[in-house]
């Protein structure tokens, strides 16, 4: 993308002025949002850092760090008879260790693609002959909602709606990345939708206990550039803060009623992260009072033997450990149309994102 098409071209040229002036001989940036990933591919960002910089995808993909064993799940619960599943679109094509949710419903499950899990629980209400499950995947954007739709359950008195609870929560996926000594992170764009959601507290102990810079950044090129302003100018300065550079959609305490939302419905446990395994902590469990609404409890559904793709290096992607283009299956076996793993899958996925704009 040519800089004279962004939206103020003359501050795109001072920041990335300042990037260049500020830089490091050497940094590894990580973006750990997918809408991230996104628009920097799109907008040609990489191509416009320093030599030395590098930009790496994180585990900022909610479909992407989804385990095998929870696709598996989810596609166990689909085929039981009485049950319609509820899920967002890009989950029915993520393949699961023989199957897939498209696969699924071509047989005849009962699919539905739902835009929120309050559509769910409208379909619940409408189809009180079926069993309503939502697949719950995601991060802190969604999981408010979530634990919103349980509440409204619980106050339509919905025998008929339940959620199977995939969500997890960035900062222990984070520290995950940033202890491993194999991979080499300096800083981090911090993700803008979660933050608006948790604020920026969640992140401080990135700075405090492992001195790595993060800012907080929205989407559009400006934004993301001068997020790396910032953190450039951290680094040239031997400083480890979080900032906000995404003012207007970020307070540093959050969205104080959406976690409130979060604590009543959800209680944190670990959760098994896609090329990361066990994170403690990192997943949200539905809470005794709200049991009802478990799917898990309430079907105890029959799962198969987990099967990783062969070959699939897509974990390995969300930690950063490579780009998707050193993948031996990218853009051959692995392709949008034939995707052997979710990375590929997922419109917010690294290598979806590479194969489109840098292949």
């Amino acid at each position: 993308m040519d800089i004279h098409e962004f939206k103020d071209p003359t501050l795109a040229r001072g920041l990335i002025k300042s990037i260049r002036a500020w830089a490091p001989e050497h940094a590894t940036l990580m973006e750990v949002c997918g809408t991230h990933t996104v628009s920097i591919a799109r907008n040609g960002i990489r191509d416009l850092m320093p030599k030395g910089t590098r930009l790496a995808s994180g585990p900022g993909c909610p479909v992407c760090v989804t385990a095998n064993r929870d696709i598996d799940t989810i596609i166990a619960l689909a085929r039981i008879p009485e049950v319609t599943l509820a899920t967002f679109g890009d989950m029915t094509r993520v393949p699961g260790s023989t199957s897939s949710l498209l696969k699924e419903q071509a047989e005849g499950r009962s699919i539905e693609i739902v835009y929120s899990p309050l559509d769910a629980i409208t379909y619940a209400q409408a189809h009180p002959d079926r069993q309503v499950v939502f697949a719950g995947v995601g991060f802190e954007t969604t999981t408010p909602l979530v634990a919103m739709a349980i509440k409204r359950a619980e106050t339509l008195g919905l025998d008929n709606f339940s959620v199977y609870s995939a969500h997890k929560n960035m900062p222990g996926a984070l520290e995950a990345i940033v202890s491993d000594p194999s991979l080499q992170v300096d800083a981090l764009i911090l993700p803008g939708h979660v933050c608006t959601i948790t604020g920026t507290a969640p992140f401080q102990f990135l700075a405090d206990r492992y001195h790595i810079p993060g800012v907080v950044t929205g989407f559009e090129p400006v934004d993301i550039l001068q997020g790396i302003a910032m953190l450039m100018h951290q680094l040239h300065d031997g400083r480890s803060d979080i900032e906000i550079a995404y003012a207007r959609g970020v307070r540093a305490e959050g969205n104080t009623v959406a976690l409130a939302a979060i604590d009543e419905v959800f209680e944190t446990t670990d959760a098994v992260w896609r090329g990361m395994g066990t994170v403690p902590g990192s997943g949200y469990k539905i809470r005794e009072r709200f049991e009802r609404f478990d799917a898990a409890k309430r079907f105890h559904p029959e799962v198969e033997p987990t099967i990783e793709p062969k070959g699939c290096r897509c974990g390995d992607v969300l930690r950063s450990a490579m780009t998707p283009d050193q993948c031996p299956l990218f853009g051959k076996v692995c392709t949008p149309e034939s995707p052997v793993g979710p990375c590929m899958v997922s419109s917010e996925g690294s290598c979806a994102a590479y194969y489109r704009y840098y292949r």
